[in-house]
């Protein structure tokens, strides 16, 4: 009888697991439970700093892919808000200008945190702020520096930028820094350092010893195995997804992965159409560029692709920028009600990649960015508004509650501790 039993439990058991595999319903709702359990943090939002003044702020639901009403709206607990500068010439003027950009930056994330919407967010220093913030049901900003370009050669500022709050800064984008050479360089072959400066190598210890997390999304593949050489800590790719998947030099390929197994670090898998299915992204952006064309025309607005964009100059970037979303929602708004229109890059692509790198290095070293309002969206999750999705597409992969906590943040939180750990130690 005792048998019989134990016989009639398994076959239930079974029978509940195909029936919930069977029912949507039962999914999205355990999907909706693990969601709201969860700290959710995305690792890469670019900002606009005219959308951080008492008229026009991330308090109303702006057209922007990240704003306070999205985030609540999508369940997005944490942002980390960008100050991304450009790269230009290695001069001390050029490092000046860059320097006034990003410290408007810096200066609107407080304003955003401090005077603009304080009961509504915080921003926070280390993880138990991020924890703290959450407690007090607020939303949570964190900074990143994507380029450290407009430091100059002064390394004493990367304690004044870790001052303003930041906890992790890449030493290049897209061209070569006084710092580290970047991805790009695959493009030409051409290279300033073969991998990090001797500034560079300096600028290594110096984020180890104040516990700033060094992001190696940008930088060439030399550069960073030479920081994986000379770091003490952790680090990570704030916006990165694996080349295997989709062959872009902004991608890790696998060797790369398995430097930062081996390192402790995190990749945070990037929602970037582009780096996520190259063919799908090819047949997509050429349906819409014309498309994108057309809406702008309408506007009375001339619209750039993304190499001439590169190519203006900040205070027509940033007035780009201003009408850059209408233009993508409407023309996103159009190609639905097109049957010809290739099929986008989806949720599924993403968490595709995220499927492979788990396979490859393990869960603790997986997490989840966007490069929303740079760049990022995909089809399922355009915008803050729709990040629950990305949950719904995990569970329905078999993903536990645990694994989508670190998915989702802990994992880049446990990180962030090990390096302010060791920052005290060095000190």
């Amino acid at each position: 009888m005792k048998y019989f039993t134990l016989f009639f439990c398994f076959l239930s058991m079974i029978a509940c697991g195909e029936a919930e595999k069977d029912n949507p319903d039962t999914l999205r709702e355990k999907a909706e439970r693990i969601h709201a359990n969860v700290i959710t943090i995305d690792t890469h939002d670019d900002i606009n700093v005219r959308n951080f003044t008492d008229s026009v702020n991330y308090t109303q639901r702006l057209e922007t892919q990240v704003n306070l009403p999205k985030m609540k709206e999508g369940g997005l607990d944490v942002a980390w808000l960008i100050v991304y500068t450009g790269q230009d010439s290695l001069t001390p003027t050029a490092y000046a200008n860059a320097e006034e950009n990003a410290m408007a930056k810096f200066d609107a994330i407080h304003r955003l945190c401090e005077e603009i919407a304080p009961d509504q967010i915080g921003l926070a220093l280390n993880s138990d702020d991020v924890r703290r913030l959450h407690s007090e049901g607020k939303l949570v900003a964190m900074i990143g520096v994507e380029n450290a370009y407009p430091m100059g050669e002064d390394l004493g500022n990367f304690k004044r930028y870790h001052d303003l709050g930041a906890r992790y800064v890449s030493l290049s984008h897209n061209g070569h820094s006084q710092f580290a050479d970047s991805n790009t360089g695959e493009a030409d072959s051409i290279w300033l350092h073969n991998g990090l400066s001797e500034l560079g190598k300096k600028a290594v210890y110096e984020m180890n010893r104040l516990g700033i997390m060094i992001d190696v999304s940008h930088p060439a593949k030399s550069s960073m195995e030479q920081i994986i050489a000379l770091t003490k800590a952790p680090i990570i790719a704030s916006h990165s997804s694996a080349r295997a998947l989709c062959d872009h030099s902004r991608n890790l390929d696998d060797e790369q992965l398995m430097w930062m197994k081996e390192n402790g670090g995190v990749v945070q898998t990037v929602a970037f159409s582009s780096y996520l299915n190259t063919e799908k992204d090819k047949a997509r952006r050429a349906y819409m560029e014309k498309l994108y064309e057309q809406v702008a025309d309408s506007l009375g607005i001339t619209w750039y692709n993304r190499r001439e964009y590169r190519n203006l100059p900040p205070d027509q970037r940033e007035e780009y920028l201003e009408y850059y979303p209408r233009i993508i929602s409407l023309a996103k708004e159009i190609a639905s009600t097109r049957p010809d229109a290739p099929a986008p890059v989806d949720v599924k692509d993403f968490v595709d990649h995220i499927d492979y790198m788990v396979g490859l290095i393990g869960i603790d070293h997986v997490g989840i960015s966007s490069d929303f309002d740079g760049g990022g969206g995909i089809d399922g999750w355009s915008d803050a508004s729709e990040t629950f999705n990305v949950t719904l597409e995990l569970v329905n992969r078999g993903y536990s509650e645990e694994d989508i906590a670190k998915l989702w943040g802990e994992n880049l939180l446990r990180v962030l501790d090990e390096v302010q750990a060791i920052a005290e130690q060095m000190q």
